[in-house]
């Protein structure tokens, strides 16, 4: 098994703590320990915490918060995982074998395609579009080309909603389509849903969950909850998939952390979960404005607006490639920001707007000085 550079991750590992102005994350600014412990009973029970195993795939207690935010669903429909990111990987490992296809929502958090060519399989992208204008625009899916697209050798769909890097969020019927269109070759669906809870207006985005037989959700802490630093993620099956999927953690990490396990109870407590999606959107809602503002003021930047996520996918027309001009970016000003390219998407940046507003204004301002100095494509 050979994996190729994600390069993603291994750009941000490298110089998220290097950088002076760091625009690279795609979550809100993290929440500290003592503002999520803040009673006095969370905080005296994670100091007489034994440090022993906890149940490797998750506390029953954690398991049943999980699960009731599924309708239908039980605790036996939940795994714990080491973050979203390993809820992806063992998912993969169950699921795909050499000679499988799998078709691949584009652009896309590359996890889940890098790891699918490890093991064997075919890799089909299946790209969002640009749909609509002005503020009508959304990035959108083009049913017809998944239909084309899937066929007997389809092993999984793999989505992302809300999406990453875009921001767009897929509708109910477009979802219900994806899983006639799944069916049809016995295919699984599998929805990351990391961003769902941090919606820029609309309520909740619909999850794939109960549309499907053969829908799985990934999903976990980090983004829309700010809670990033626990690592802790689930996947949402049917119990016979969950079974060897924890077979599977088994040979990977084991279990999660034990005080990360308690951390997360006390994220998912019904009024505490409504606070820190409260918190997620407050601060989505309040930076988009500042972020588009800045976007609107400089030459050759377009976007479309997102939907959720406190990122923003913004279309350049400034020379070179895009993973070139972020690190001219980096090594000039000190600003770290994602190329479209590590998407499979040059031609635009990623970036993010979760951060503290005056340290975002202070950054943009850096990214648009330096733009100007390398000059946009003659029209």
């Amino acid at each position: 098994m050979k994996l190729e550079t994600f390069a993603l991750e291994r750009v941000q590992s490298i110089w998220e703590n290097r950088v002076a102005w760091n625009l690279s994350e795609s979550g809100v600014h993290p929440l500290k320990v003592k503002e999520l412990a803040n009673t006095t009973a969370h905080h005296d029970g994670l100091l007489e915490l034994e440090l022993g195993y906890p149940q490797t795939n998750g506390t029953i207690e954690l398991r049943n918060l999980i699960a009731a935010l599924y309708a239908g669903a039980t605790r036996d429909h939940v795994q714990v995982t080491n973050g979203g990111s390993e809820a992806n990987c063992i998912l993969l490992m169950r699921l795909v074998s050499p000679g499988d296809e799998i078709v691949f929502m584009t652009p896309n958090y590359m996890q889940a395609s890098g790891l699918a060519r490890a093991l064997g399989a075919t890799v089909r992208p299946w790209r969002l579009r640009e749909h609509g204008s002005g503020d009508a625009a959304r990035w959108a899916p083009d049913l017809d080309e998944l239909r084309q697209l899937v066929s007997s050798r389809t092993r999984a769909i793999l989505i992302c909603n809300p999406n990453n890097p875009t921001g767009a969020r897929l509708t109910d019927t477009e979802l219900d389509e994806i899983c006639r269109i799944a069916a049809g070759a016995g295919a699984w669906v599998l929805a990351d849903e990391i961003y769902r809870g941090a919606e820029r207006e609309a309520a909740d985005t619909p999850t794939i969950w109960g549309r499907y037989e053969r829908a799985i959700v990934s999903t976990g802490l980090s983004k829309a909850y700010g809670l990033p630093g626990l690592r802790i993620g689930w996947i949402v099956a049917p119990p016979s998939l969950i079974d060897e999927v924890w077979a599977v953690h088994d040979y990977t990490t084991i279990a999660p952390g034990g005080i990360n396990d308690r951390l997360a109870r006390i994220a998912l407590e019904p009024e505490r979960r409504a606070t820190l999606l409260a918190r997620t959107r407050g601060i989505i809602r309040a930076n988009y404005p500042l972020v588009r503002r800045w976007i609107e003021q400089q030459d050759g930047l377009s976007h479309i607006a997102p939907e959720a996520g406190a990122i923003v996918f913004v279309r350049h027309e400034h020379p070179g490639p895009s993973s070139k001009l972020t690190e001219r970016l980096r090594e000039e000003r000190s600003v770290l920001i994602v190329p479209g390219d590590y998407f499979d998407m040059d031609g635009y940046l990623r970036i993010g707007f979760g951060s503290d507003p005056a340290y975002l204004e202070s950054a943009l301002t850096l990214v648009g000085e330096f733009l100007r100095s390398v000059g946009v494509h003659a029209r």
